[in-house]
Parts: C-alpha cells; structure tokens; sequence
C-alpha cells in the first residue's frame, strides 16, 4: 500500500494515521476494533511499543515506537493495512453489506484492478510524523485523545471515556482496553539496538 512519503529510517517514534477509504466507519461497520488491537499484538511481538492510539470509526491514529526493524517501517504499517483490509472485507461478507462492497470495489483505479485488487478499504496512502521531542510526542497523545470528543457526533464528552483510545491511561494511570507503553519509558529504551 503507498505511501506519500518514505519513512528513512529503521527506528523510531512516528504518529501515524491512516484512514478508511472515503471516510467510510468501517471499523464501527464492522465493529473491527479488535483488529487494530491484533495488528499492535503483532508490532508489540516484533519488538515495538505502542505508546497511544485511538481508533475511529474510519481512522486510526497512533504514536507507535519502532524498534531496530530489518524491515522498512513503511512495510510494516503496509502489511497492518492489508491484514485489517482482508479481514474487514471478510466482515462485510459475513454481514451481508453487499452494497458497501460494491462500492468499495468501484472505488478500486484500473491500476490496481490489473493487480486483482478487488476492494479499496483503506486510503491507499497514510500520513507520518517522526515524534523528535517528549513535548511533540505529548502533542500529538493530546490531539488524538481529543478526536472522540470533537467530532461530530461525539463520541464521548471526556477522553477518557472513549474506550478505543490510550487517553484513560494517560489521564487516570488505568490501563484501557489495550496496554500501552508510557512515553516516559521511551528514555529507558534504546530503539537502535
């Protein structure tokens, strides 16, 4: 799955987002949260930390600390794609959301088409920044804890309240439905190695 951009390098804290193909809620759809939280599993077991996350019915952010990967990062979070794709895919099936994978498989370009691609679940690129200082990797945890309570509807009127989200341990030091890893833990790890 593209990307604008590269990620140059092997390591590193990075806020990443991507975003459902034309602002479609599929993760509210397919009540598909678990998703996200199998594909942290797999980040986690390869050597990475989850440091916040929060999960929208059609996007995904998260600040994600990668650790020394023989892999490109952008292969990584490619692969995070295409396993959530599939299995939303297989949901809408199983769901009889015949009409929503119609249209997913219009939105797919002749390019892509000659590849056999049937579905566009997610947009095919995604947006990265590299989180350099504690204040920007704090900048962002808040920007992102703030989604459900901006959006319209609300999905909850305090952060911490929102269930798909790392804002309740950031807040309140209660870990939510998904444990993550503080940012302050960061000046303990060394990613390089």
């Amino acid at each position: 799955m593209s990307v604008r951009k590269t990620i140059p390098y092997n390591s590193g804290v990075y806020f990443i987002t991507f975003t459902c193909a034309r602002w479609l809620p599929l993760f509210k759809i397919c009540n598909a949260y678990s998703l996200v939280y199998k594909w942290f599993d797999v980040l986690k077991a390869e050597g990475h930390y989850i440091i916040g996350y929060v999960i929208m019915p059609h996007h995904i952010h998260a600040v994600v600390a990668f650790r020394n990967s023989t892999k490109p990062l952008n292969t990584i979070i490619g692969n995070g794609k295409r396993f959530m794709a599939y299995e939303l895919v297989h949901l809408l099936r199983a769901n009889n959301q015949n009409l929503l994978l119609n249209e997913m498989q219009e939105m797919v370009n002749n390019t892509d088409r000659k590849r056999n691609k049937m579905h566009e679940v997610f947009e095919p690129s995604f947006d990265w920044k590299e989180c350099r200082t504690e204040g920007f990797i704090v900048q962002k945890l808040q920007y992102m804890h703030l989604n459900p309570c901006k959006c319209l509807p609300r999905l909850a009127a305090m952060p911490e309240e929102y269930i798909h989200s790392s804002a309740k341990f950031y807040i309140t030091g209660e870990q939510g439905v998904y444990p993550v890893t503080s940012y302050m833990e960061l000046q303990d790890i060394n990613l390089t190695d």
